[in-house]
């Protein structure tokens, strides 16, 4: 869940440059956005990855559990 939150925490951080980018047209924060959502990527690979981790083990703890 600490994963998801830090995802949620970065979305809300970004809106500010989001607003900025598109309302008021500063380029500036459009970079800013796109260094952003790079992060948010790295960061929900390394969450699928965890989850992707968990659900092997589980599977692996049943399987050696039933043996």
């Amino acid at each position: 869940m600490e994963k998801i939150n830090e995802l949620k925490n970065m979305i809300e951080a970004m809106a500010k440059d989001c607003e900025k980018f598109y309302s008021k047209g500063q380029n500036s924060a459009g970079t800013r956005l796109r260094k952003s959502l790079n992060e948010l990527r790295k960061k929900a690979q390394e969450a699928r990855n965890e989850i992707q981790s968990i659900r092997t083990s589980r599977k692996a703890e049943k399987t050696g559990t039933s043996s």
